[in-house]
């Protein structure tokens, strides 16, 4: 792909609908719940077609398989709770483990309903891919069929940004070699950095009592999570909560860069533990700065207009 035909694969979407999915771990942390409920909350410019369980593997599954079991449970408690039955039926279980080797796929019905679905778009009419996971899912689709990439934007929360002392990052090293396979695969990436950039979206827990608790069964099932998850490890009257996963979603609603600032860039190597920059690398897209309280109330009021309390 010529750095021509990059650019406009990356170019912001604007008010137009656009086709999407999403790749989330959605028990590993308190934030996948708000991403999902987010965009669930934008039918008219984000037209959802699946949800994939992807794997995970902390304190919370012991295996990557069992964190991709419990994702997927947790997806169905969401669409739930935001009233979305009508999205029940895309909802597909992702790999049962990580990449072994950089060559190597991880077949399952995730990765292979994002290749049937990204084979039935166009460079014209491209499949957004909201990636905030470990990579495997979709690595494993680009492996088992790399002709997607020229019909497919990858949007993927994972790394840390350049200057970050901080290189360790979960997403990335999970599967550091599915990342590897976004960077290097040549397909259209969007890189929402989280150590250096994403970090600074958080919200406080006067926020959360204050404008979500009061609204709705699916605001409080958010709020809640986050309250009962902090409270386990900090001791301060006042705190906040990085909810990394929404810029995910916001980067596709970026109308006149309201939520975030980003440019293109070469695209890096991403190891364990920082960036490798050969020369004469493809273009990607790269979100350096988040316009926090902007986003913040955008999330909050999308959020409130939803089921009744």
């Amino acid at each position: 792909m010529t750095d021509r035909q990059m650019e406009k694969m990356l170019e912001f979407p604007g008010n137009r609908p656009v086709d999407v999915v999403i790749d989330t771990d959605t028990f590993n942390e308190v934030d996948d719940q708000f991403a999902l409920a987010y965009l669930l909350r934008h039918p008219e410019r984000l037209k959802l077609q699946a949800i994939y369980a992807a794997p995970f593997c902390n304190e919370k599954a012991a295996s990557a398989q069992e964190g991709m079991e419990k994702s997927y449970e947790e997806i169905y408690k969401v669409l739930e709770l935001a009233e979305a039955s009508a999205y029940q039926g895309c909802v597909y279980k992702g790999a049962d483990r990580f990449l072994e080797d950089p060559d190597t796929p991880v077949v399952s019905d995730a990765s292979l309903d994002l290749i049937r679905r990204a084979m039935a778009h166009s460079p014209e009419n491209p499949l957004y891919v909201i990636g905030i996971a470990a990579a495997t899912d979709i690595a494993s689709a680009i492996l088992q069929q790399p002709e997607i990439q020229g019909n497919i934007v990858v949007i993927w929360l994972g790394g840390s940004a350049y200057h970050c002392m901080e290189q360790e990052e979960f997403n990335l090293i999970e599967d550091i070699f599915a990342a590897q396979t976004l960077f290097n695969s040549g397909v259209p990436l969007v890189q929402l950095p989280c150590w250096g950039v994403v970090e600074h979206f958080n919200v406080s827990k006067s926020e959360l009592e204050q404008h979500l608790l009061p609204a709705n069964p699916l605001c409080r099932y958010l709020a809640s999570n986050v309250i009962q998850e902090v409270n386990t490890y900090s001791h301060d009257l006042c705190w906040s909560k990085t909810i990394w996963d929404v810029t995910a979603i916001a980067w596709l609603l970026n109308d006149g860069g309201r939520f975030m600032e980003d440019q293109l860039v070469r695209a890096p190597v991403p190891l364990r533990a920082g960036y490798q920059f050969p020369k004469d690398r493809h273009l990607m897209r790269y979100v350096r700065h988040i316009q926090r309280d902007a986003l913040v109330s955008s999330l909050f009021q999308t959020l409130g207009k939803g089921a009744k309390s």
